[in-house]
This record gives structure tokens, C-alpha cells and sequence, in this order.
């Protein structure tokens, strides 16, 4: 069986070799809430990341609007001109 290796200190991720996660399913969760994201490693790359159930709601909280996002675009401004073909659409052959 592969060994679980850390890296770095507590608060770092661990990583976690397949066979290793499933046999230590429980203790891989534990470690994900007390120190954070846990690496499954699948053939020598890192294949998922386990966190919390909170970390995960504070990192993919959507934050504004569609509109905010073009509001706040580089390209707001910048005159920048669109062309639109008057092509008709194509017909469909039944």
C-alpha cells in the first residue's frame, strides 16, 4: 500500500495516493476539515481535491452580476466596433 505523504505543515494539502483514500476515506475528511484541501493523486497526477463543505461555499460564491462584469470590463470604452454579418440563418433540410 502507498504511504500518505504531507507536504509542508499543517494547513498545506496532503496528498493521498487512490488506494490510500479509499482505505482512509474517514481520516482523509478529517484532515480535510482540520488542515484543509486534501490531493487524490490517480496515476502519479493530482486527479481531485477534497475540501469543506464551507471552504467550497466561500471559494465559489458568485460575486456581482452579468452586468457588473461588463461594467468593470478592460474593453468598456475603448471603442472598440463590432460588425454584425447580415447573413440569414441557413436553411435546415428536412
Amino acid at each position: 500500500m502507498t504511504k500518505m505523504t504531507m507536504k509542508g505543515r499543517a494547513g498545506d494539502r496532503a496528498t493521498w495516493a487512490v488506494v490510500e483514500a479509499k482505505a482512509r476515506f474517514s481520516q482523509m475528511i478529517d484532515r480535510a476539515l482540520a488542515d484543509g484541501p486534501q490531493t487524490i493523486m490517480c496515476k502519479g497526477k493530482a486527479a481531485v481535491v477534497v475540501v469543506s463543505a464551507e471552504e467550497w461555499r466561500r471559494k465559489s460564491r458568485r460575486t456581482g452580476n452579468l452586468a457588473e462584469f461588463f461594467a468593470a470590463s478592460p474593453l468598456r470604452g475603448s471603442g472598440l466596433q463590432i460588425k454584425r454579418t447580415k447573413d440569414r440563418p441557413r436553411a435546415i433540410e428536412m
